[in-house]
């Protein structure tokens, strides 16, 4: 699959970027995120400082990324205990 060209602007700075078309809407939706929390914290905190402030997001999304991952990690072993009962269960049905 070809390769797209996409131009996305954080904190008023483009990146030009080649992407896979399927993954257009993703990308579009994340720099317009990063952007919006970016210039949030710049609003909250009177902090102008690029670095400081998409380090920020950066902690942030990842502290976000990691609580999921670990929720999913969580409810996949509730899952799998589960499904071993049930079927614990009916193997001794088809017995």
């Amino acid at each position: 699959m070809d390769e797209l060209p996409v131009k996305v602007y954080i904190l008023d700075r483009p990146y030009k970027l080649k992407i896979k078309p399927d993954d257009e809407y993703y990308l579009r939706k994340a720099a317009e995120l990063i952007d919006s929390q970016a210039k949030s914290y710049g609003q909250m905190y009177a902090n102008n400082d690029r670095q400081d402030l998409l380090a920020m997001v950066a902690l942030t999304q990842i502290t976000k990324f990691l609580q999921l991952q670990d929720k999913q990690q969580f409810m996949d072993t509730k899952l799998e205990d589960r499904l071993a009962e049930i079927d614990q269960l009916l193997d001794q049905h088809n017995r």
